[in-house]
């Protein structure tokens, strides 16, 4: 991590894992922000887009949720300004892929083309209302586009029988960003937030990959991709993979402690090696964020060394 990774997976690290302070974070995201709010410079390696963009924005705004950067910072509310004018007046969601993504490097599933946003659908404008709703005023106009943003996004989820992990993985971050605004949700939305979580949950619990002899077969959704922390309800319905999981990820992890990613672009060969070793950085922060959640890990030792406890059965 101190050698290799960027400087905002270091920041997180030393924040999660080392009582760091939030405002390296902050100091270190900014530098993948515009001055239009919204974030771009290839802050999700796999597409190097400068300019702004809705998904680039989405990346920074789940590091502002992990630190719990309050609203009335700058870099916040020059983002919420930057979500308020770009929505697509026309579909009443954020644009996934640009255009612009063409010009500069980036992996095939960031290419864009007509048509292209029936793939993502609601990944990531179901969280990005969120973060509307989460950073603004009550009353405020990028509040009240939040919810109508919302409002689309759970009847699209109602009415859906299977989805992509990613999707499910921002609806998660709806239910979880909601969960303090139950009343008001309930107040603006037709269905219940309960009914919501469970949706979200049967859609998880189906999208996951439960054949354990597959899981080294490319970009498989596992266990915990769609879990956190032990008190997730899907740890039950789950049971054992959610061990398994974790001893997959210890089993797959190189003698330095990283991870190496499961996916190629097929082209940019030198951008490709770059993004590589910035995913690397990033895969390490988000597990041993999971191994901590779960009580895997102890303490760091008088070499700043994170030393794995064996997983046991989760309760």
């Amino acid at each position: 991590m101190n050698s290799k990774a960027r400087g905002l997976e270091r920041s997180r690290f030393e924040f999660i894992f080392e009582n760091g302070r939030k405002e390296n974070v902050l100091t270190e995201l900014k530098k993948f922000q515009n001055e239009d709010g919204g974030f771009g410079h290839g802050i999700e390696p796999d597409f190097w887009l400068p300019n702004s963009s809705p998904m680039a924005t989405w990346a920074a705004g789940q590091i502002l949720m992990e630190i719990g950067a309050d609203k009335n910072k700058p870099i916040v509310q020059s983002m919420v300004s930057y979500l308020a004018n770009s929505i697509d007046n026309e579909t009443g969601m954020w644009r996934s892929v640009l255009p612009e993504n063409n010009e500069y490097p980036h992996a095939p599933w960031w290419h864009w083309h007509e048509g292209v946003q029936e793939n993502w659908s609601f990944n990531p404008s179901a969280e990005l209302a969120a973060f509307l709703v989460h950073w603004s005023d009550e009353e405020s106009e990028a509040a009240e586009l939040g919810w109508r943003v919302i409002r689309k996004a759970i009847d699209h989820l109602m009415g859906k029988s299977e989805m992509d992990r990613h999707e499910i993985n921002n609806y998660q971050a709806l239910v979880e960003i909601m969960k303090p605004r139950l009343a008001t949700f309930e107040s603006k939305i037709n269905h219940s937030l309960n009914e919501v979580s469970e949706q979200v949950m049967v859609l998880a619990e189906k999208c996951v990959n439960k054949d354990v002899s597959t899981w080294t077969e490319g970009y498989q959704p596992l266990p915990l991709d769609f879990i956190n922390d032990p008190s997730d309800r899907l740890c039950e319905r789950l049971g054992t993979l959610v061990e398994e999981n974790f001893d997959f990820y210890k089993r797959q992890a190189s003698d330095e402690g990283i991870w190496d990613i499961s996916w190629n672009w097929g082209s940019y060969p030198e951008e490709y090696e770059i993004a590589r070793g910035f995913w690397k950085g990033i895969l390490a922060v988000n597990r041993y964020k999971q191994f901590k959640a779960f009580g895997y890990l102890k303490p760091m030792d008088s070499k700043r060394e994170i030393l794995f406890i064996k997983p046991g059965r989760i309760r």
